[in-house]
């Protein structure tokens, strides 16, 4: 597992799109992109932060910033958990390892006493050129999506 720096590249992997397709992150390049990593969808913190991306989804794309939540979750479930909840931001299921780990967000958790693993929630906003700009680990949802817009403000 590596863990992504800022100063490093957007890492060469695709994702399961919502309808079926592949999402290659490299197609992003030429415009900046906020990639944000959760648990679970239709939990309480994930909804939550799903919410406030998208309340502000539209003003990220006036910025000319793409945006990008990823779970675990299968692209069934992706539609269902943004139907439920009339989400806009788009979402994209890691169906395999190989993103959870170019992004180093698959780590060890600790939950009542037991250890398993799980997604670290973490966001990257990556510049035009596809440099990782800023990282936010074990994020905490209340005025983390304020933050992201202000960082992502600084990029246009």
């Amino acid at each position: 597992m590596t863990d992504l720096v800022e100063g490093a590249a957007l890492p060469a992997i695709d994702l399961a799109g919502p309808d079926g397709g592949r999402i290659d992150l490299q197609t992003y390049r030429g415009r900046p992109l906020v990639v944000y990593f959760y648990p679970k969808d239709d939990t309480a913190g994930c909804t939550r932060e799903a919410q406030d991306f998208s309340a502000v989804y539209a003003e990220l794309q006036a910025l000319g910033v793409e945006l990008l939540g990823v779970s675990r979750d299968t692209p069934e479930k992706h539609r269902k958990f943004a139907a439920k909840y009339d989400l806009t931001v788009p979402l994209a299921s890691a169906d395999t390892d190989a993103a959870l780990e170019a992004f180093g967000v698959w780590v060890e958790k600790k939950l009542y006493g037991k250890t398993y693993m799980g997604i670290d929630r973490s966001t990257f906003l990556f510049d035009a050129g596809g440099t990782l700009v800023r990282v936010w680990r074990k994020v905490r949802v209340p005025g983390h999506v304020d933050a992201v817009v202000t960082a992502a403000r600084a990029l246009s």
